[in-house]
C-alpha cells in the first residue's frame, strides 16, 4: 500500500469529527488513511497496524469516549514509539497519563473552518511531520477575504472603555488601565470581533464616557470598574448595546489578583457568548501580583529613551518574579527593540540576540502572542528578505486580523515592496478601527500621499505634525509634500532653525538639503549635492537608496545610476549610518511624487539588490509601476531573477 500522510486515530463514537478532520487534511493536499467502518477481524487489524506504521503523522482525536477505547490508546502509544503522534482534543477529557505532558491541540470548538487559526497551526505542525512545504508562499489575505471572513460580525465594532479605578489609592489607575488594555487584547486577538483601538477608547473617561460609541462609531461598549484591596480584586464589566442603550451582560468577579488572567479570560468569553462570536481565550495561568504590577507599569510603547529604559527595567524585574509571564516577556522583546534603533547598527548583535531571547522564551508559552510576532518583524532587516517578511506579516494578520496593529503592520510592508494603492486601502481601515491613534492617522496620511493623493495626503499630513510636533518622520514627509506642492512658505517656517530646534528631524535632517535642490535645482547646487554624495560614497563606501532618488528627481538620471553601481546599500556599520525605526526601508522608492528613477529600466537593478525582484517573481505580486514605465517591467525582473542582493550591513 501508498504510505499515507495521515493516519486519524479515533473512536467509532467520533466518527462524524473524524471526517470533518479527515476532509480538511485531504483539500489541504494530504493524503489519510482512516478507518470509516467497525474495527473488528484479525485481517482489519492487519490493515490497520500497516497503514498505522507507514504514516508519516498520526493525528489522535481525544474525547470522553476515545480516552476510554483500547484500539485509540494503543495506536496513540505506538505512534508515540515511532515519534509520529500528533494529539489532538476534540473534547474535554483527562487524556490517559503518559499523554498528559504533551502537548495537544484543542480543537474541541472547531467545525471545519479553514481560517481558524488553531486548526492552521495544527495545519502547520502536521505539515511538519510529513515534510510537506507549502507550494508557495501564502498570499497576503485581500480586502474581500478579511471582509468575508468577518461577515457575521460585520456590524458589531466594539469599544472597551478603561475602567474606573474605584480604590483609595490614586496610583491604582494604572492597574485599572492595564487591566482593561488586557481585556481588549484578548477580545481582539481570540476572534473574529473587531475592537477599536486603545488609543481612541481609553480617551473617553469619566464625564465623556457617554460619548465614545458615537465619537467611535461602536455598535458596543464594554465598561466597568475595578476596586483593589492588597490581593484582593473586584471587577465589574458590562456590556452595552450602543443604539438601544440595553445591557446585554454584566457581572461582578471578586478574586485574588493572582488569578487575574483567569477573570480577564472569562470576561472576554463572555462577551463573544453575548454576542453570540467564536472565541477562543487564552490558556488562563496565575500570576504574582507584584510581577503583574510591574508587567502593567511598563508594557506601554514610548519613544522617549528614558522612559524606555525604564519600562525595560520594570519587565525585567516582573520577569525575575514571574518567570514564565508570556506577556511581559513579548514586552519586554518590543522595548528592547526600540532601544536597538537608537543604537549604531555595528553595536546592534548583542541587543539582537537578547531581542531574540524574548521573543523565543514568549513564543514557547504563548505561540500567538502579537508582540513577540511583531518583535520578529522588527529583527528583519530593512530589505534583502522580503520573502521572511511577508511570512511573519501574514502570521501577524492570523493572529490578529482585526487588529489595527496588525493592518498597520500590512500596510506598512505592502507599501515597502511597491502596491501603494493596496497598502492605502489597509492604512484607512486600520484608521478605522484606531481613529484617534497618532500612529494610524500618521500612517494613513503617509500612504495617502505617497499613493499620489497629494491634496489629500498634505492635509492629513499638517493635522498630524500640527497635533503631534515632535513626530520627526511626520515632520519629514510633510515638508517634501509642502515642497512637491510649491508652497515654499511653508516649506520655510517648517524648516526654520528656531523651529528644528525645539521640534528637530533626527535621521531625516537629509530632507532640507534635499528641498533645496527641489527648489533651484542650479547647476551649482546640483553639483553640491553630487559631491556630498560622491563624500559619503567614498568615506563609506555606502549609501541609502533613496539619496539616489533625490538624484534622478532634478534630472541627474545617469549619474544616479553610475553612482548607484559605486555604492553598497544600506549602513556601513559607521558613525554616517542612518538610525530610527523607518531607516533603509523603501516606501519612499514608489511614491508616486517621484518617477524618473522608475521610468529607468536600471531601476529593475537597483530593486534586485534590494530583494524586491526576487519577492515580486515568487509570488506574482507586482507593484503598481509594473504596469505604468514605459518597458517591460516584468521581462526586466526576469533578466534580474538571478542578480545578487545587496548583503546587509556587510
Amino acid at each position: 500500500m501508498t504510505a499515507p500522510d495521515i493516519f486519524i486515530s479515533y473512536s467509532s463514537d467520533d466518527r462524524a469529527r473524524a471526517k470533518l478532520f479527515a476532509d480538511a487534511f485531504a483539500a489541504a493536499g494530504l493524503s489519510v488513511w482512516w478507518d470509516a467502518g467497525l474495527r473488528a477481524g484479525d485481517a482489519y487489524d492487519q490493515k490497520i497496524e500497516q497503514a498505522l506504521r507507514a504514516a508519516k503523522a498520526v493525528v489522535v482525536l481525544w474525547s470522553p469516549t476515545s480516552v476510554e477505547s483500547r484500539w485509540v490508546r494503543a495506536e496513540a502509544t505506538l505512534a508515540d514509539r515511532c515519534k509520529t503522534l500528533v494529539p489532538v482534543s476534540i473534547a474535554p477529557c483527562d487524556k490517559p497519563i503518559m499523554f498528559e505532558l504533551t502537548q495537544t491541540a484543542d480543537l474541541s470548538h472547531w467545525q471545519g473552518d479553514a481560517a481558524d487559526r488553531i486548526w492552521l497551526a495544527l495545519l502547520d505542525d502536521v505539515r511538519r511531520f510529513v515534510g510537506q512545504q507549502r507550494a508557495s508562499l501564502p498570499a497576503m489575505p485581500s480586502l474581500a477575504t478579511v471582509a468575508s471572513k468577518s461577515e457575521p460580525t460585520r456590524a458589531t465594532l466594539i469599544a472597551v472603555l478603561p475602567f474606573d479605578n474605584l480604590s483609595s489609592d490614586a496610583e491604582m489607575a494604572y492597574f485599572s488601565d492595564g487591566v482593561s488594555d488586557d481585556i481588549l487584547g484578548r477580545i481582539m486577538r481570540g476572534s473574529r470581533l473587531r475592537v477599536i483601538g486603545r488609543t481612541s477608547s481609553f480617551q473617553f473617561r469619566g464625564a465623556d464616557k457617554p460619548k465614545a460609541a458615537a465619537a467611535l462609531g461602536a455598535s458596543h461598549v464594554l465598561d466597568g470598574s475595578i476596586r483593589r484591596a492588597g490581593n484582593r480584586v473586584r471587577i465589574a464589566a458590562q456590556l452595552t448595546e450602543a443604539a438601544s442603550q440595553t445591557m446585554l451582560w454584566s457581572d461582578k468577579y471578586d478574586r485574588e489578583l493572582e488569578d487575574i488572567f483567569a477573570v480577564q479570560d472569562e470576561i472576554s468569553q463572555a462577551i463573544a457568548d453575548a454576542l453570540n462570536a467564536a472565541f477562543f481565550p487564552a490558556k488562563t495561568e496565575k500570576v504574582d501580583p507584584v510581577a503583574y504590577d510591574l508587567y502593567l507599569r511598563g508594557k506601554d510603547v514610548d519613544l522617549n529613551p528614558e522612559v524606555i529604559q525604564k519600562n525595560i527595567e520594570l519587565l525585567e524585574a516582573a520577569l525575575k518574579l514571574e518567570p514564565d509571564l508570556a506577556d511581559a516577556w513579548g514586552a519586554l522583546a518590543v522595548q528592547r527593540h526600540f532601544a536597538r534603533v537608537l543604537v549604531p547598527w555595528s553595536q546592534r548583535a548583542p541587543l539582537d540576540a537578547r531581542i531574540a531571547a524574548c521573543v523565543q522564551r514568549c513564543l514557547a508559552l504563548d505561540p500567538d502572542n502579537v508582540n513577540a510576532t511583531s518583535a520578529e518583524l522588527y529583527q528583519l532587516q530593512p530589505f534583502g528578505d522580503y520573502l521572511g517578511q511577508h511570512a511573519k506579516v501574514e502570521r501577524l494578520t492570523q493572529i490578529a486580523q482585526n487588529s489595527p496593529h496588525a493592518l498597520g503592520w500590512l500596510s506598512y510592508f505592502i507599501e515597502q515592496v511597491g502596491r501603494t494603492g493596496e497598502a492605502l486601502e489597509w492604512a484607512t481601515r486600520a484608521e478605522a478601527l484606531d481613529p484617534l491613534s497618532y500612529s494610524a492617522n500618521a500612517l494613513h496620511a503617509f500612504t495617502l500621499w505617497r499613493s499620489g493623493a497629494f491634496e489629500k495626503g498634505l492635509a492629513e499630513l499638517t493635522r498630524v505634525v500640527d497635533n503631534w510636533p515632535d513626530d520627526h518622520q511626520g515632520l519629514a514627509t510633510l515638508i517634501l509634500a509642502q515642497a512637491h506642492a510649491g508652497n515654499w512658505a511653508e516649506v520655510d517656517r517648517l524648516i526654520d532653525p528656531a523651529r528644528l530646534a525645539q521640534h528637530p528631524l533626527r535621521e531625516h535632517s537629509v530632507v532640507v538639503e534635499m528641498v533645496a535642490v527641489f527648489r533651484e535645482p542650479t547647476p551649482e547646487i546640483l553639483r553640491n549635492g553630487l559631491v556630498t554624495l560622491i563624500d559619503t560614497i567614498e568615506q563609506t563606501g555606502h549609501a541609502p537608496a533613496e539619496l539616489f532618488l533625490w538624484v534622478a528627481e532634478v534630472g541627474l538620471v545617469d549619474e544616479a545610476y553610475a553612482l548607484l553601481d559605486r555604492a553598497k546599500l544600506g549602513p556601513s556599520g559607521g558613525p554616517m549610518d542612518m538610525l530610527g525605526n523607518t531607516a533603509y526601508r523603501t516606501h519612499m522608492l514608489f511614491a508616486a511624487a517621484y518617477t524618473n528613477h522608475r521610468a529607468d529600466p536600471r531601476f529593475v537593478k537597483l530593486c534586485a539588490r534590494l530583494g524586491l525582484v526576487e519577492y515580486w517573481l515568487a509570488t506574482q505580486k507586482w507593484p503598481d509601476c509594473a504596469d505604468t514605465v514605459p518597458y517591460d517591467f516584468r521581462a526586466e525582473c526576469e533578466k534580474y531573477r538571478d542578480y545578487p542582493k545587496d548583503v546587509f550591513l556587510a
